[in-house]
C-alpha cells in the first residue's frame, strides 16, 4: 500500500534556500520511495517581496510534486502552517521552515518511529539554537520555563513546529480555527500519542532570522495568554495579599497612636509605597488588557490569512 507525505515549507523572503531545501528533499524522496512514500511540497509563500515566489513557480513547472500557495501580504508563520495544513492532502502531514534549520533527512528517523512503533506524532526538540545570542537563549529558556508552570497544556522545552503526523492529527488541528494561534500549544492541545527525537539544531544556510526581540516576545505573550488563565489568578491573588497587608497596616498605626500618641509621620515611605502599588496595579491592568485584546480580535472574525494565488489557481483557503 502506497502513502501521501506532504511536506509544508513556510518561506518569506527565501530566495537563496528555495532550491537548496528542495534539493534536500528530492535527495530523501527516493529513500521515501523505497519505504512506499510519495511525497506532495507545498511552499508557503508568506507575502515574499523578493524572488521567493519566482523561483517556487519554476519549481512547479518542472516537478508535478511541487506546489504553492502564496499570500497576499505578509500574515505570519503561524498562517502559513495553517494554510498548509488545509491544502495538504497526505496519509501524513510535516512541515518545516525553508532555512534548513530542519534538515529534511530527519523526516527518515521520524517515519522508522511513527511507522513500526505505535505514535501518532512524531517531533523533534532542539538540543541547541547556534544562532541566537546569549540574551536571545536566556528569554527562550525563561519562556519555556514559565509556560511550562503556566500552561494546562504539557509543553516540551525547545520544541520545533517540524514534526510529522498522521492525518487524523491534522484534521484534529483544524477544528481549531481560533484567530490568535500557537502552533506548538495547538499540537499539544489536540494530543495523540507523541514521541520526541532530540537533534543539534544547524545554523541557518542563508540569509538571517525573521524573528526579532520585539516579535518574538509579542509571540510568547500570544503563546502564555492563548493556554493559560493563571496570570488572572495571579491578579487577584496578588490584590488581595495587598488590602490584607493594607488592612495590618490601618490596625497597627491605629493602635501605636493609642498607645505612644505618635503623630502620623513618614511621607516618603509612603509615597514610595503608593507608587509600588500603582505600578502593580497597572502591570495586572496590563495582564487584563491582553485578554481582553484576544477577544476583541477573535470577535471581529477576520480572516486569518488571504491567498493571491495558488498552483491551482483556488481562489481563497480561509
Amino acid at each position: 500500500m502506497k502513502y501521501l507525505l506532504s511536506i509544508i515549507i513556510s518561506c518569506y523572503n527565501e530566495e537563496k534556500n528555495i532550491f537548496l531545501i528542495y534539493e534536500e528533499i528530492d535527495k530523501i524522496s527516493k529513500k521515501l520511495k523505497d519505504l512506499k512514500i510519495d511525497i506532495e511540497i507545498i511552499f508557503v509563500d508568506d507575502g515574499s517581496i523578493d524572488k521567493s515566489l519566482d523561483l517556487i513557480k519554476k519549481l512547479a513547472l518542472e516537478d508535478e510534486r511541487v506546489h504553492y500557495i502564496s499570500f497576499s501580504r505578509n500574515f505570519g508563520k503561524e498562517a502559513t502552517i495553517l494554510a498548509g495544513l488545509k491544502y495538504a492532502k497526505g496519509d501524513y502531514v510535516t512541515m518545516m521552515d525553508a532555512d534548513l534549520q530542519d534538515p529534511p533527512e530527519m523526516l527518515l528517523k521520524m517515519f522508522d518511529v511513527i511507522l513500526n512503533e505505535d505514535y501518532d506524532i512524531v517531533g523533534l526538540q532542539a538540543l541547541n539554537h547556534k544562532d541566537y545570542g546569549i540574551i536571545r537563549r536566556f528569554f527562550t529558556f525563561c519562556f519555556y520555563k514559565i509556560i511550562g508552570h503556566l500552561s494546562s497544556v504539557p509543553m516540551t522545552p525547545n520544541e520545533r513546529d517540524y514534526r510529522l503526523m498522521k492525518k487524523k492529527v491534522v484534521e484534529a488541528l483544524l477544528t481549531l480555527t481560533e484567530y490568535n494561534r500557537y502552533s506548538k500549544g495547538l499540537f499539544n492541545f489536540v494530543g495523540f500519542k507523541t514521541k520526541w527525537l532530540k537533534y543539534e539544531l544547524p545554523k541557518r544556510k542563508n540569509g538571517k532570522t525573521k524573528w526579532s526581540i520585539k516579535k518574538l516576545f509579542s509571540y510568547g505573550i500570544n503563546a502564555i495568554v492563548g493556554f493559560t488563565t493563571k496570570p488572572l489568578v495571579l491578579a487577584s491573588l496578588v490584590g488581595f495579599i495587598f488590602c490584607f497587608i493594607a488592612f495590618l497596616a490601618i490596625i497597627f498605626i491605629i493602635i501605636k497612636t493609642l498607645i505612644w500618641k505618635d503623630p502620623v509621620s513618614g511621607w516618603p515611605s509612603l509615597a514610595c509605597i503608593i507608587v509600588f502599588c500603582s505600578g502593580i496595579q497597572l502591570f495586572f491592568l496590563g495582564v487584563i488588557g491582553e485578554y481582553i485584546s484576544k477577544i476583541y480580535l477573535e470577535t471581529k472574525q477576520r480572516p486569518i490569512y488571504i491567498i493571491n494565488e495558488t498552483d491551482e489557481d483556488e481562489e481563497n483557503y480561509l
